[in-house]
């Protein structure tokens, strides 16, 4: 197959690093000293920093309380300086949620229906008004027909019952995460509050510290002798010291929703950001009666107007979004002017790698060049490696003997809560899922640094990162993506420094990051036979060429 495309010239610009501001050393002073040190000259051209940048308290950054730049891992001269090295910048923002921390949702808490943030948020029985039956919980429970399309990303409906300052409690919509929590009580919180004598306070304390640690609600717990007294206050003065944490989604139909939205992205090209990744998008627009993931209209619709606001600020939106390849997502937002994530790239290499045949991965090329895609490339990042978005590109048996693969390396599979259980992603290091091969891991880096699209580079993958179970222990139950975030010490990184795997990538980031060939207005050609592959670049006179043989696991490079 012989592929021949004139390159957009989005899809020629330099290589970006990817990690969280404390990835590298432990600040995001320290990940621009890393920059700064000769070995790393000339090998990256932006820097996309995820956002525990930003004031956030979960998710690794991913649950935000405000954009505020945090104060532990970075500054703004840290962003000035990064200016100064001609290093652009890519920052992440969250269109469908807030944490619980954010000033708009403690607002909430403290004056309910005075707030003025009450609609900022969406009211789970306002919403559902009409559609369902009311249970004795205090929520409505929407009509089947409206929660066949629903996609659930947590076992039962996503909501969370939260208690205002009056003692009602109202459920608010929350896609993502969400925990519960009271602290442990003295018997002098039940003095001051309820006003009775110590030695009652002494056994409500008792008990009702014994229930909740026990994940019995307030209503139910046994107060014992003292069951009689004030029994409805101590109830409300429990539910008066809950804590949450998690992610609530935001009421689009807001205004103050809206005004939000301008002052982040403002303030985010503020900071330098050229590109803004748009995290969680395609949950933002809900109505009755449509899917709450990527409905239509009502996304295009919202991000019509978020680029609208983009384009005043001047600053290039990239909405992330994971889907199969059958489903064509990836060509609609091409067709309405947005970059996308290569989501395909990453389990292609490794199917070509294990199977010795290019023969998908030139189909794929082939529809880059045919639909006129413009993409971000990867291959590890910071959450997994998503083998089951190739799905329609890929036959469904070889993907699952990919996934199988990978698991057998290490790697691990974390279902999604929806009609029926999908695989989301597969958590292991890029550099593990190979095998822990360096022949392998250059070949994958030579090729993705080959293909049109703006490569994007996993601080882990560059210093030859391999599965962290102990950080996967550590952080519990749900710490499967901690597999592939551990944060690098300086010492171990100008240790890695010397390895001939960082250094040889580090010459591939050059060439791709320099080399006139990748310039605007470049020539991009592709065939292959089979196990091999040649990529090549052409432009004003300059050429680079890359043969790949994915059987023998090696490469040549001409220029």
């Amino acid at each position: 197959m012989q592929i021949k495309m004139q390159v957009p010239d989005a899809a020629c610009s330099g290589v970006m690093l990817n990690a969280y501001p404390d990835s590298m050393g432990g600040t995001l002073r320290d990940a621009i000293s890393v920059l700064q040190d000769g070995a790393l000259k000339g090998a990256f051209g932006s820097f996309y920093i995820l956002p525990s940048i930003f004031n956030t308290d979960l998710d690794r950054g991913f649950s935000v309380i405000s954009y505020d730049l945090n104060e532990k891992l970075a500054g703004h001269d840290d962003l000035t300086k990064l200016k100064e090295l001609g290093i652009a910048l890519k920052l992440d923002f969250v269109l469908n949620h807030a944490s619980v921390l954010s000033k708009p949702f403690r607002d909430i808490l403290a004056h309910g229906e005075q707030s003025a943030y009450r609609d900022f948020f969406i009211d789970w029985n306002e919403f559902w008004a009409g559609c369902g039956v009311m249970t004795g919980e205090g929520y409505i429970q929407p009509d089947g027909e409206y929660l066949e399309g629903m996609y659930l990303r947590k076992p039962g409906l996503p909501l969370l019952m939260v208690s205002m300052p009056d003692g009602t409690e109202k459920p608010y919509w929350n896609t993502f995460y969400q925990n519960v929590s009271y602290p442990a009580f003295d018997p002098q919180d039940f003095v001051f509050a309820l006003d009775i004598q110590y030695a009652r306070a002494e056994e409500i304390a008792l008990r009702v510290n014994e229930g909740l640690k026990a994940g019995t609600e307030p209503e139910h717990i046994e107060l014992g002798s003292c069951a009689g007294i004030k029994c409805g206050e101590i109830i409300q003065f429990i539910k008066s010291r809950r804590r949450y944490r998690g992610q609530m989604d935001l009421n689009v139909r807001s205004p103050l929703v809206w005004e939000y939205y301008e002052e982040t992205l403002k303030k985010l090209a503020g900071y330098g950001a050229e590109i803004i990744r748009l995290d969680a998008f395609a949950y933002t627009s809900k109505e009755v009666g449509a899917r709450n993931f990527l409905n239509k209209p009502g996304t295009w619709e919202l991000l019509k107007r978020i680029r609208e606001i983009a384009d005043k600020h001047r600053v290039r939106l990239l909405p992330e979004i994971h889907a199969e390849y059958r489903e064509k997502v990836h060509e609609t937002l091409a067709e309405e002017g947005y970059m996308t994530y290569d989501f395909f790239l990453p389990g292609l290499i490794i199917h070509a790698l294990e199977k010795h045949t290019c023969e998908y991965l030139l189909k794929w090329i082939q529809d880059i060049q045919q639909k006129g895609l413009v993409t971000i490339t990867m291959l590890g990042c910071h959450d997994g490696i998503p083998l089951l978005d190739l799905r329609g590109l890929l036959p469904d048996g070889e993907i699952d003997e990919i996934i199988e693969i990978v698991v057998g390396r290490g790697g691990y599979v974390k279902n999604v809560q929806s009609k029926k259980n999908m695989y989301y992603q597969v958590n292991a290091t890029y550099f593990s899922a190979l095998g822990e091969r360096e022949d392998k891991m250059l070949l994958a880096r030579a090729v993705q640094l080959f293909m049109p699209g703006k490569p994007q580079i996993w601080y882990l993958d560059l210093f030859g990162g391999k599965n962290d179970y102990d950080a996967v222990k550590r952080a519990g139950p749900d710490g499967h993506k901690e597999i592939n975030r551990i944060n690098l010490s300086l010492p171990h990184i100008e240790a890695a420094l010397k390895s001939e795997l960082t250094k040889t990538q580090l010459e591939l980031l050059r060439l791709r990051n320099t080399h006139p060939a990748f310039g605007p207005g470049a020539l991009f050609s592709a065939n292959g036979d089979g196990r091999t592959l040649c990529l090549q670049w052409e432009n004003n006179g300059h050429m680079a060429r890359l043969e790949a043989d994915f059987e023998a696991c090696a490469y040549t490079i001409g220029t």
